[in-house]
């Protein structure tokens, strides 16, 4: 009888040497392709927030940022701004205040919602309440595209300026287009300077969440 050599190592199940070829291969075309994915969609979005595409419409849609006990912070106090100024050019006669923030759909008129701490900013500077509508029910930029195109629906728009940052706007305008809606995007203006790494930190936000609304991994 033969007794196995307990001191006796197994060896690795031998590598076909054409497997080591082809994994090199894959592993190069992959880093290629997300090298020039990343490269493509960086420059995307920097193109999209210094274009300004503001012209005649039928509404200016304001998209949502955070609010503090009922007032703008200063990101959406620059986006409510720059709403207004193009209204009283006369650019559209309706403005679309959107966002419920961390209470979104608890109460329509939530006065913590930022749709409503929208509106009510913009009226206190001069719009009239018929001129405006808020939306309190959405709490990311997708839910705020699907309950936009549900409001140009019932109110007969056809096209809309969309007003946010710069380097938000290139994923609203293909969020926009996916429901349908024909909008120009027009960036509001930035709040003093701002650092190299807090720019690329809000691309890399903007590349990350239009990356993951490609690949349906939300």
């Amino acid at each position: 009888m033969i007794v196995p050599d307990s001191n006796l190592q197994r060896r690795p199940f031998p590598q076909s040497a054409g497997a080591r070829p082809l994994l090199r291969i894959f592993w190069t075309t992959a880093l290629l392709l997300a090298a020039g994915w990343s490269i493509w969609l960086y420059t995307s979005i920097e193109q999209a927030a210094h274009r300004d595409e503001a012209r005649p419409a039928d509404a200016i849609v304001v998209f949502g940022a955070a609010e503090y006990a009922g007032r703008p912070s200063p990101v959406l106090r620059a986006r409510l701004d720059h709403a207004l100024a193009l209204y009283q050019r006369g650019l559209a006669p309706l403005v679309v205040a959107l966002g419920g923030g961390s209470d979104a759909g608890t109460d329509k008129d939530n006065p913590k919602s930022e749709g409503t701490v929208g509106r009510d900013y913009l009226m206190a500077n001069g719009v009239p309440e018929r001129d405006v509508i808020a939306e309190t029910q959405s709490s990311d930029t997708e839910e705020s595209v699907a309950r936009l195109a549900l409001i140009a629906r019932e109110n007969h728009l056809r096209t809309m300026i969309v007003v946010s940052d710069g380097t938000h706007l290139f994923r609203i305008d293909a969020l926009c287009a996916k429901a349908g809606l024909q909008v120009f995007s027009s960036p509001r203006p930035e709040l003093g300077h701002i650092s190299g790494p807090a720019r690329a930190e809000r691309v890399l936000h903007e590349m990350l969440g239009y990356t993951a609304w490609r690949l349906h991994l939300h």
